[in-house]
């Protein structure tokens, strides 16, 4: 008898969870859920929380507050960051400060977990709204954040 009334508990959720299904169906506006990504590629806004990919701003100086801590480096659990520096001599103090020679980003070995952007004190690495990632060439996903002849704002302190 057990057979017949799990047959009966199996039928009788299976038309309860397609009731719920049906009931949206007719009910949901049109349109609710569905994107049309291509078309509406313009107009499409990503929420704000989105994560698509680490960015450093720069201002219209080419000025950047990435101090070269190598925090967010170490924070990454999966080695997608790494921050080429060399110690050089700033011209103000006259003492051997860290200067940034590249901060590479490596988008294609990211889990964009955000525990950088947690990690780094000066606020210099934040995400992007870029959400079209794919490519035919992985090479292409290995990014350079600082632009060529950016420097640290003056002001920021490591």
């Amino acid at each position: 008898m057990s057979y017949f009334s799990d047959i009966y508990k199996g039928i009788k959720t299976l038309l309860k969870g397609m009731g719920v299904t049906g009931k949206y169906f007719i009910t949901s506006r049109k349109g609710a859920i569905t994107q049309q990504y291509p078309d509406n590629r313009n107009t499409l806004k990503m929420f704000e929380r989105f994560r698509g990919e680490v960015v450093m701003p720069h201002d219209e100086n080419n000025e950047h507050t990435c101090t070269g801590c190598q925090k967010c480096e170490i924070a990454c659990p999966n080695g997608s960051i790494e921050i080429i520096w060399d110690r050089g001599i700033d011209e103000t103090t006259g003492k051997k400060k860290k200067k940034i020679d590249k901060h590479v980003y490596h988008l294609g070995l990211c889990t964009m977990c955000g525990l950088c952007i947690e990690a780094c004190p000066t606020d210099a690495i934040v995400w992007a709204q870029n959400y079209e990632n794919s490519v035919y060439d992985r090479s292409t996903l290995t990014k350079v954040l600082n632009r060529p002849g950016s420097r640290v704002k003056p002001g920021t302190e490591d």
